[in-house]
């Protein structure tokens, strides 16, 4: 399928796909939308209820790299380590990565350094991409999981159920929720009344909190057991 760059709503770039009129990101901006969905409803919640020094992630659609971009980025403000899995069926090729201009936007000296490391480290093997911040890629298929109780927060972002339904499933979640240890957190900028139902079937608590710009709503999910 054709895929373009282009520039959402704050000036962060995105990938389009013009088939599917579907983009990685919110065309009313991606970072922005990164930040709210993933750190503000996220990682700085979990950091402050849990007070851990060290964090396990999982990301359901590495993509663009975005959402570990600012990840890292709000880590050194928390002062946290962070062990940070990718999963990836169809990862963006290094001539789409070179043209996103997320380290240019966030306005960070070390960013840049650390954009271009995450997409040249190599898949399947922990890569230590700073002291503090610990990646692995893989790239399966979401419906591959099988971890069990590793991880305390989960980036569910995905392509939207509109086109491709089949990734906001009971199957897919309670793969999710399975992958949680207990008061384990999923955070996505979703909020479909058929994906907070799936959500409620495995067994998750789930919250309706406020959407990033542009949108109403988003979803949270606790793992109680």
């Amino acid at each position: 399928m054709k895929r373009e760059i282009i520039i959402t709503g704050d000036g962060s770039s995105t990938i389009h796909i013009p088939e599917w009129n579907e983009q990685y990101h919110s065309k009313h901006g991606a970072l922005q939308e990164a930040r709210h969905v993933f750190i503000d409803m996220g990682l700085i919640p979990v950091c402050k209820r849990e007070d851990l020094n060290e964090i396990s992630i999982l990301e359901i659609g590495f993509g663009t790299g975005l959402n570990s971009l600012v990840t890292w980025e709000e880590a050194q403000n928390q002062n946290i380590s962070i062990n940070y899995t990718g999963v990836e069926a169809y990862p963006v090729v290094l001539d789409e990565v070179e043209k996103l201009n997320f380290s240019k936007v966030l306005q960070q000296p070390l960013a840049i350094d650390f954009f271009g490391k995450i997409h040249q480290s190599e898949w399947e093997n922990k890569i230590a991409i700073t002291k503090s911040f610990n990646l692995t890629k893989q790239q399966k298929f979401f419906q591959d999981i099988i971890d069990i109780e590793l991880y305390d927060l989960i980036y569910f972002d995905a392509f939207g159920a509109r086109v491709q339904p089949e990734l906001w499933s009971v199957e897919i979640f309670n793969k999710m929720y399975n992958a949680l240890k207990n008061n384990g957190v999923l955070v996505t900028y979703a909020a479909k009344g058929s994906v907070r139902r799936a959500m409620l079937e495995v067994g998750f608590i789930v919250e309706r909190l406020a959407g990033p710009p542009g949108k109403r709503e988003m979803l949270r999910a606790t793992k109680k057991i």
